[in-house]
Parts: structure tokens; C-alpha cells; sequence
């Protein structure tokens, strides 16, 4: 099962790459789902020869005080062969075979991120080793923990540090490697106790016993390795690190290998022991646990990967595509996204979406109410009649029907008109605009393109404002129409009136008789109200044709000639998208990537089991 290990490494390294290493994003985090091997231990407590001797390499930087500052993911990769080298994420074109430039190469790395001072960084290193004397594994060597703060050293690095390796070992996938010294008590250890905290019953937690053979004379650690002073699920495994003469002098790792070997099997109280102590065993105890691990946790990491795969997928939808580079595909790009918002527009006024129905009730309810709140007693008075009846005689009486103050009262009555006619146009309108708004707001992609949305917008608006104007000039025209030509059947029917018992008499002698004023007054309502109902029928149907009909033919016909005349730098500032959308496009495309790779890779090793 040794290519699940090689899986961990692979998605890891992605994880690494993408920026996403165990801290709170606001994306889905495939690496907090890893199973992984922390490395815990305060300083001066062995850690770091552990992991060299593990490696069987000379490569982590020594020195005094807290030399790991960032968090180091060593993946071990065993290979066939005798060549041994090394590689850096951040340098994936290079290959070390020097492991002292290794040591140089963390140190400086670690000074690029935090700067020549003592802070601390969570962004990992990402170093692999390939060997044919390794056993596949993944540790992550976190900073040494510390109880005070040296010069250079904020005080808050005591805690910095705590928050930063609980960030790693509170994980339920993370395997707790507790570096603690052989020569110091191990109530004190500040490994032990902060694993005790997060994994109180020791079920994740491995104990590494360090400098053994630096104890007094006289004592030894037998207690602590047969988990009688300290029980832990795993048995503790004891190593014998070089010595910092050892180190000086270079002396190679098989040799101390040898050396360490041959202390547990000569060493009378360890002897019993020998078999699983060192780091040999430890190593290869550590990558078989590792597998195990890995392999119980195959369901719940295809699980997680298929519901983060979908949300990815609907985040990039909701995103929309990338921006295409060529002046065509930019002009595209923008006229489908104006085609998407024109579909949109026209589906509100079909009713396929809320807000069409305003326009009925416009012609159903607004206009048709703004008629008859329409009073024509002013025009209609006995006192209005008699003067424009009378002004219309001029020098001499009328002799059968005053017809010039027929038309001159008419005319007067129906110039009001106008009035709602032009409400009822500019009602419409500005349902029109606001159907304009709702399009764009649900619109998405026109939400992408801040620079686009208003000019979109501002173009409707222009197109709406004509198609408004040219409105009112036809439904004003409707009702001067109706001024200037009156329907002369509806006259022709008053002396079939006058025979069923009018008095024409009154029309010739008495003009100035109020009955027959009043009569005059009736006829005038008559017609006009006769007027008003044809008005209701026809002003509407001339605001459809002129607003509605045109804004769902042409409401961007203007924009798109003008487009056609635009150039790349203008069709670019069209497409001025949000470089933060742009950047997290870009990430989520990535990470899609890494599921789908991530997806296809378990599901490789599942159906394999």
C-alpha cells in the first residue's frame, strides 16, 4: 500500500501550491482531510536529529534559540537505485544532491518569508527526499516549543507557537510524533503535555524517547519505554542521536545508525528492547501506521472530495468563464452576456418573470381612473356654454345649430385629456426602467463586469427615453386626432331628437334659454365621454406599440451598432472585471483541478484495495 503514502505526498504538494496548508480559508480544505505525521517537541529536545537520523541525511539547520520557524513537510520517497537528492516546491526545476545546501537552503527560504529576525511563519516548506534508503513517509517538523522569549523575539512568540502546532495536532487525521529527552523528567515535557491535551487518551500520539545514553549513571529509561510511567496506545520507541562531537566531525548517518544498534543490543537494561527501538524501526513503524491511517480514511476523503468538487463547480458558474485576449472574443463575450440580460428583460414583460403585469395595470386601472376624475363642469358650465355659444355667433345669430360653440366646448373638454395620456406614458415608463434594473441584477454575468453593467444600463435607459418621447408624440397625436375631427353620425342623430319632441324653435329665438344651454352642455358630455372610451382603447394600444413592442425588438439595437465601432482598448474596459474575482477564478479553477486529480487518484486506489 505504499502508493497511498505516495498519494498523500502528491495532494499535499497541491495543497501546498494552491496556498491552502491547514489554515482557515474561506474555500474547502483538502489538507485539513490528510493524514499526517507532526513532529512535537521543545527546543534542545532531539527533534531535529529524529528526523535526520530517520532520513539517514545531514540537512536541517542547527543553531540556538527557535531554528525552525516555519512549519518543514519532509516527504520521504524510496526509490530503486544508489542516487539520493532532494527537491524544494518552491524550486521545482532543481535537484540537491549537496544536503549541506539543503541546510542553507531551508534557512534562506525561512528568511524570505519571516526576514532575517526570530518571527515565525505558518506557510510551510515543502521539501521531498528520494532515497533508496527510506521507507515512504510525510512528517511535518513544526517550530520547538518554548516557555520564553529571547531577544529579537516578540513576546507573544511563547503562544504564537503553542497556536501554531495545536493548529497541526488538534486535527483527528493528524498523527502526534512527541519528541521528549531521555535526561529530563518527563512531567516536564512540553511534547507530552500538549499531546496529552489533545489527544487525552494517547490514541494518536507516538512517543520518541531522545538522549537515553546521556542519562545519569544509574538510572534508565526502562519505565518510560515499557509505558509504565506514561501509557500511550503505541508503544514508545527510544533513539540515540549523534552526539554535537559526532556532528562535528561529520560522521556519517550509517555509522551512527550502526552505533545505535549496537547500544540497545549491548546495553543490559535496553537489550530485552532492542528489536523496536531506533530510528530505523521507528521509521518504518511510523510509515506502516501512516498507511493504515490513509486506508481508513479513503471513504470520508471520496466523500468529502465529491461535495467539494460541486460546490467548486457551482462557485465557478456563479463566477462566470474567463476573459478571452482577442478583440472578437471580447466582443462576443459582450454581446452574449447583453443577449443573456435582453432574454432576461423580455421574459418580465412576457411574464415569465414578475413585473409585465404592472403595464396592465396601467391601462386597466391608472388611466382609465385618471379619465374619470376628469371634471369637465368647469368647461360645461350654464355660464361657460352661454359664453362660448354666444362668442361663436360673432355679429349674427346662429340659424340652426350653434356648431362653432359645439366644437369650441368640445375641443376645450377634450385638451384635458392629454393630461392622463402622458401620465399613463410615463407610468409606463418608468415600469420600463425598472424591469431594466431587475434584468440587471439578475443578470449574473453582467455582476462580473462592473464598467459593462452601466453602460448596459445607460444604453436601456437611452433607448426607453426615445421610445417615450416618440410615445407621447403618438398618443398626444391620438388625442388632437380626436380635436380635430369630431364623428359627424353622432350630430346627425340630434334633429332625429328635436322630431320626437324637441322644440327647434328654442335653437332660432331663445338661444339664451337655459334648458336649451343645458341641453347643449348634455349633448357636449355625451360626445366627449364617447370620446374617452375610444381613447381607452386606443392610447394603450399606442404606448404597446411605441415602448413595450420597441423595447423588447430594439432596446439594445444602439449599443450593439456603437459596439461594432469600439476598439480592443475600449471593448477591454467593457470587460474591467474585479481583479479579485479574476484572482479567485483563477484559484478555484486550480483547486477544482487538484480535486478532480484527487478524485480520479482514490478512486484508483479504492477500487485497487
Amino acid at each position: 500500500m505504499e502508493n497511498l503514502i505516495s498519494l498523500v505526498n502528491k495532494l499535499q504538494q497541491a495543497c501546498t501550491a494552491l496556498g491552502d496548508h491547514g489554515e482557515e480559508s474561506a474555500l474547502p480544505t483538502l489538507w485539513d482531510s490528510l493524514p499526517s505525521i507532526a513532529v512535537v517537541g521543545g527546543q534542545s529536545s532531539g527533534k531535529s536529529s529524529v528526523l535526520e537520523s530517520v532520513v539517514g541525511k545531514d540537512f536541517l539547520p542547527r543553531g540556538s534559540g527557535i531554528v525552525t520557524r516555519r512549519p518543514l513537510v519532509l516527504q520521504l520517497h524510496r526509490i530503486d537505485g544508489d542516487r539520493e537528492y532532494a527537491e524544494f516546491m518552491h524550486q521545482p526545476r532543481k535537484r540537491y544532491t549537496d544536503f549541506a545546501a539543503v541546510r542553507k537552503e531551508i534557512a534562506d527560504e525561512t528568511d524570505r518569508e519571516t526576514g532575517r529576525s526570530k518571527q515565525i511563519s505558518p506557510v510551510p516548506i515543502h521539501l521531498s527526499i528520494y532515497s533508496p534508503y527510506v521507507v515512504n513517509l510525510t512528517l511535518i517538523d513544526l517550530p520547538g516549543l518554548t516557555k520564553v522569549a529571547v531577544e529579537g523575539q516578540p513576546d507573544s512568540i511563547v503562544q504564537d507557537i503553542e497556536n501554531m502546532v495545536r493548529s497541526y495536532i488538534e486535527k483527528p487525521n493528524c498523527i502526534i510524533l512527541a519528541v521528549s529527552p531521555a535526561n529530563q523528567d518527563l512531567a516536564t515535557s512540553d511534547a507530552i503535555k500538549i499531546s496529552r491535551e489533545v489527544d487525552p487518551k494517547g490514541e494518536r500520539t507516538f512517543g520518541v524517547l531522545t538522549k537515553i545514553d546521556l542519562m545519569d549513571k544509574g538510572t534508565d529509561a526502562v519505565d518510560i519505554l515499557e509505558g509504565r510511567a506514561y501509557r500511550l496506545q503505541h508503544p514508545w520507541v527510544g533513539v540515540v542521536n549523534r552526539s554535537q562531537q559526532d556532528i562535528n566531525k561529520n560522521v556519517d548517518m550509517i555509522a551512527a545508525r550502526r552505533r545505535e544498534r549496537e547500544y540497545f543490543s549491548s546495553t543490559p537494561e535496553y537489550k530485552h528492547l532492542a528489536p523496536r527501538m531506533g530510528s530505523e524501526y521507528l521509521a518504518k513503524m511510523l510509515s506502516k501506521n501512516l498507511e493504515q491511517v490513509i486506508k481508513s480514511r479513503i471513504p470520508g476523503l471520496q466523500s468529502l472530495i465529491t461535495k467539494t468538487i460541486a460546490e467548486l463547480e457551482t462557485e465557478l458558474n456563479r463566477l462566470g468563464k474567463p476573459i478571452a485576449n482577442d478583440a472578437g472574443g471580447k466582443l462576443y463575450t459582450i454581446m452574449e452576456i447583453c443577449r443573456m440580460f435582453d432574454s432576461i428583460y423580455k421574459e418580465h414583460l412576457d411574464g415569465v418573470r414578475p413585473g409585465g403585469e404592472k403595464v396592465y395595470h396601467v391601462f386597466d386601472n391608472q388611466f382609465p381612473v385618471a379619465i374619470k376624475r376628469l371634471q369637465f363642469d368647469k368647461q360645461l358650465s350654464m355660464e361657460n356654454v352661454r359664453k362660448l355659444i354666444t362668442e361663436a355667433d360673432g355679429y349674427q345669430p346662429h340659424l340652426i345649430a350653434p356648431e362653432q360653440g359645439y366644437r369650441r366646448l368640445i375641443e376645450s373638454c377634450l385638451v384635458s385629456i392629454r393630461g392622463p395620456a402622458e401620465a399613463a406614458v410615463d407610468a409606463v415608463h418608468a415600469i420600463l426602467k425598472d424591469l431594466v434594473r431587475k434584468a440587471i441584477n439578475e443578470t449574473h454575468e453582467l455582476k462580473q463586469f462592473p464598467t459593462l453593467r452601466v453602460e448596459v444600463g445607460n444604453a436601456a435607459f437611452e433607448s426607453l427615453d426615445r421610445m417615450r418621447d416618440e410615445s407621447k408624440k403618438n398618443t398626444l397625436k391620438l388625442v388632437d386626432m380626436e380635436c380635430s375631427y369630431l364623428t359627424v353620425d353622432f350630430f346627425r342623430k340630434l334633429p332625429q331628437d328635436v322630431e320626437k319632441g324637441g322644440n327647434p324653435s328654442h335653437s332660432i329665438f331663445d338661444r339664451y334659454n337655459d334648458s336649451y344651454l343645458r341641453r347643449i352642455g348634455q349633448t357636449v358630455l355625451s360626445y366627449v365621454n364617447m370620446v374617452c372610451a375610444t381613447l381607452r382603447n386606443s392610447i394603450p394600444k399606442s404606448i404597446v406599440y411605441c415602448q413595450v413592442r420597441e423595447a423588447k425588438r430594439s432596446l439594445l439595437d444602439h449599443f450593439f451598432t456603437e459596439l461594432g465601432a469600439r476598439e480592443m482598448k475600449q471593448l477591454s474596459k467593457l470587460l474591467d472585471e474585479d481583479p479579485a474575482v479574476m484572482e479567485r477564478r483563477t484559484n478555484l479553477a486550480k483547486r477544482l483541478e487538484l480535486y478532480r486529480s484527487a478524485q480520479s487518484e482514490i478512486d484508483a486506489v479504492a477500487w485497487s484495495k
